[in-house]
């Protein structure tokens, strides 16, 4: 509160008492202004109730009783609310009491029935885009030639490539006979009946990449759009439908971009001629692709969709584009020029690429801290020759003004672009000095390390802290060596968030890792603190000497650790000299440490072997049988093995039968061992459902976290609350006598 804010009563008294209280040493100011305080609190109250009267405005928690006065009702097959004191809680009943839901309650009840009210539902209690079906549309039957429906479900068209390819798609419109199985049917779902109707939903979210370089392959001609040289489908860029009563189609949803739906016949000279479409092509669009002086010396950028031809170029070598032509291919994202005219200055392109949540480096919003009194330097790579005193193009000149500058006690490296930084860093932290590399928010800047360089190499004295955030880290992993500076007291801690080292180093065109038994960080002889927070990391290893030295502090929580191939998540010279807290998070490979303090709600995929058993707690996780653990609460697959023998146990009492021995319950607890493990959509990063829950993994893993959520790292998507939540919504406005199901499109 500021001082004219605190005199504010004072000032209203007549100037006679204020002089008269100035002689007497202002008691009386000192009075008003402990009452303006509380004033002022009064107001703020005041105000803060106003905007509780209204759904727009209000706090989170006043949600339930706003809706309780419309007639909205929890759905308790979805979860029962939790604790509000708790950011967890907080979360939760957001997902459970959707704002929008209550809001449009009143909305929905008028339009009770309509098919269009089905995909605002999905999205505003789910938050997940659909697409709305009525499936008699799509059966086969005899018309009558009096009442002709030429657009009803036709038999298929051999000649109609665009109809053949959304075949049993959410777009499909070919002709279909009778399925009488049931579309809501808990077991086998059916689709082409009389009542049916299919809500089908997209999970993934899409997230943009602008103005990144393309990678170019060996051949100087060939290009993908991905930066890492894998092959990555392009998305749709989405936009919610403009009236209320419209069917969303395929611009409106995140759906891959077909081959056949990105071509259009446009005419030239007099011949139509299949080029990019404009409703996916363009700066604006879902993609574009920029090459300077290309085809020509000054020429109009990015490259006109006139020159841009869909195609499939799956086989290289087997397509050649015209001269000054660029074939694309965005179910595999790969570009292709003619060999005898490749661009000379390289290529840049935006496109959108899909995946579950917002982790890892990607331009979507996250929360921007620093330090108080840090000094701020600029990086952007576009900028070239046009630097100054506060930005440049690469990191190591932003890192070199640093130290030459008096250095700071707290510096940050913000990169403002979405470029790409082929460069070697050594960084050197002296005591109590902090320094963080971060992306502006809603960029995703890439450092790629060349082969001829080494590691990404991090030193600190005493107190020290380096902060990752926002970036992408591909070619070489982090190395943290405390042997320079030993003497001078140890590192207090590196904290990665929202950043991705890539697993592996680098990605084939499969997404399969290029170097499987290369490591993402390395910690030796140092004994920092790391975090890591929405992140994905590939393996870690500490080699640190164990006489008379603590164990360093690992911190992980909402991230995916992922070996990609070299069996060990978290190693050392045996086992790792850490302690491990792990929360929210999947991880692929062994893990050998010292202890581990805390792990809850995650995914091991494979054996856990800790040194000290005595200390330290697991809950609700899952962990591979064989695994040496500290002591576990309410995790998979003990508590399904402990049911298999019950259950043994029951059925032999209910039938007279003696009780099973010892090989028939070992044969029962083999099989809930792998009837619950957890199955996933693809292990591949790179891939859009990487780490992503299957639909056919068991319920104990997707609804087995301590809140009925999914275990692992998409834990705080509450997808199990979101699809019950959307059930129970829809068996309450659908149409008399209609059945629906949600179809999970991905």
């Amino acid at each position: 509160m500021t001082a004219v804010d605190r005199d504010r009563l004072y000032k209203l008294l007549p100037y006679i008492y204020q002089l008269r209280d100035h002689e007497q040493g202002e008691p009386l100011r000192a009075l008003l202004q402990v009452i303006s305080e509380q004033v002022d609190n009064v107001e703020e109250n005041i105000a803060r109730l106003y905007d509780n009267w209204f759904i727009e405005t209000c706090e989170d928690w006043v949600v339930p009783y706003l809706g309780d006065l419309v007639g909205y009702t929890p759905v308790h097959e979805a979860g029962e609310s939790g604790e509000i004191t708790t950011p967890q809680g907080r979360l939760r009943n957001k997902i459970l009491i959707p704002r929008r839901e209550v809001a449009n309650t009143i909305r929905y009840r008028r339009r009770k029935g309509t098919l269009a009210l089905l995909e605002q539902l999905a999205n505003d209690v789910s938050g997940w885009p659909a697409r709305a079906v009525e499936f008699y549309k799509l059966l086969g039957w005899t018309q009558h030639v009096n009442h002709l429906r030429p657009f009803q479900g036709r038999t298929v068209n051999l000649r109609d490539g665009k109809v053949l390819n959304k075949l049993d798609t959410p777009f499909d419109e070919s002709a279909h006979t009778v399925d009488v199985r049931r579309i809501n049917s808990p077991l086998t779902q059916g689709r082409h009946n009389i009542p049916s109707i299919g809500l089908f939903v997209w999970r993934l979210k899409t997230y943009s990449v602008t103005q990144t370089p393309a990678n170019r392959l060996e051949h100087r001609h060939c290009y993908t759009f991905s930066v890492l040289g894998n092959e990555a489908p392009l998305y749709t860029q989405s936009e919610r439908e403009t009236e209320p009563t419209q069917i969303a189609g395929e611009l409106d949803l995140p759906v891959p971009i077909s081959r056949r739906a990105l071509t259009e016949l446009t005419r030239i000279d007099g011949v139509e001629m299949p080029r990019a479409s404009s409703s996916y092509y363009g700066d604006t669009r879902s993609l574009a692709i920029w090459a300077e002086d290309w085809p020509d010396k000054g020429s109009v950028q990015p490259i006109p969709r006139k020159r841009i031809v869909p195609a499939d170029l799956s086989d290289w070598e087997s397509y050649k584009p015209a001269r000054n032509m660029v074939a694309v291919d965005p179910e595999l994202g790969r570009i292709l020029f003619h060999p005898k005219h490749p661009p000379r200055k390289g290529v840049k392109v935006s496109y959108q690429y899909a995946f579950s949540a917002d982790m890892g480096g990607g331009e979507y919003p996250r929360k921007l801290s620093q330090p108080a009194g840090s000094k701020l330097y600029r990086v952007n790579a576009s900028i070239k020759d046009k630097e100054s005193e506060d930005i440049f193009n690469t990191l190591q000149k932003a890192l070199n003004k640093w130290q030459s500058d008096s250095p700071p006690q707290h510096a940050v490296i913000e990169i403002t672009d979405s470029g790409l930084y082929e460069e070697a860093l050594n960084i050197r932290l002296k005591a109590r000095q902090t320094l963080q590399i971060r992306a502006a928010n809603k960029k995703r800047p890439v450092i790629l390390i060349p082969d001829r360089f080494d590691q990404f190499t991090v030193n600190g004295e005493e107190g020290s802290y380096l902060t990752l955030d926002g970036l992408l880290i591909a070619g070489r992993g982090l190395q943290m060596d405390g042997t320079e500076t030993a003497g001078s007291g140890s590192m207090a801690g590196i904290i990665i968030r929202h950043s991705t080292l890539v697993p592996g180093w680098s990605l084939e065109p499969d997404c399969e890792s290029d170097q499987m038994e290369e490591l993402s960080i390395e910690i030796a002889n140092a004994y920092p603190c790391l975090t890591i927070e929405h992140s994905i990391i590939g393996s870690i290893q500490v080699n640190n000497d164990e006489v008379n030295k603590e164990p360093i502090r690992i911190r992980i929580s909402d991230s995916i650790l992922d070996a990609a191939g070299n069996d060990v998540a978290v190693s050392g010279s045996g086992f790792a000299h850490a302690v491990l807290t792990i929360a929210r998070s999947t991880v692929f490979g062994r893990i050998d440490i010292h202890a581990i303090a805390l792990a809850e709600n995650s995914i091991f995929m494979e054996t856990v072997n800790v040194a000290r058993r005595q200390s330290g707690c697991m809950r609700f996780c899952y962990a591979r049988p064989g695994s040496r653990t500290p002591r576990r609460y309410r995790c998979q697959p003990d508590l399904a093995e402990q049911a298999a023998e019950s259950d043994l146990i029951k059925t032999a009492k209910e039938n007279g039968q003696s009780l099973p021995g010892q090989e028939a319950v070992k044969a029962a607890k083999r099989y809930a061992q792998e009837r619950v493990r957890p199955q996933f959509s693809c292990h591949r990063y790179g891939t859009p459902v990487y780490c992503q829950l299957s639909d056919h993994c068991a319920e104990e893993i997707k609804r087995g976290a301590d809140d009925e959520s999914e275990m692992g790292v998409f834990h705080d998507l509450f997808q199990p609350q979101r699809e019950a939540n959307l059930r129970a919504r829809l068996d309450e406005y659908i149409p008399a006598r209609a059945d629906v199901g949600i179809i999970l499109a991905n």
